[in-house]
């Protein structure tokens, strides 16, 4: 996975990519930092400024994980579905014989 850089502007308004995101991009995103840390989001507790396309980033990959979540919650519903029903069908058998 690729690490996730925030934009930040140089004098002169040039952009390059920071160290990290900053405290308020963080807060206003809904993120705490020890989530953040948990989700490989680098953190820059120098930085004191907040840019609406970072927190935009964050919010977007936010999502992308709360929907990679419950695809994965979904799939392990289905699989221990499947073992159940299995696990019937072989008992069915059993009875049978």
């Amino acid at each position: 996975m690729e690490a996730l850089k925030p934009l930040v502007f140089k004098k002169g308004g040039k952009q390059r990519l920071g160290k990290g995101f900053s405290l308020n991009e963080l807060k206003k995103a809904g993120l705490n930092p020890k989530k953040a840390l948990k989700l490989g989001i680098s953190i820059d507790v120098r930085r004191r400024t907040m840019h609406e396309e970072n927190v935009e980033k964050l919010k977007r990959l936010l999502e992308a994980k709360q929907q990679e979540e419950t695809q994965k919650q979904k799939s392990k519903r289905k699989t221990e579905e499947e073992r159940k029903e299995k696990a019937k069908r072989g008992k069915r058998e059993k009875s049978k014989t």
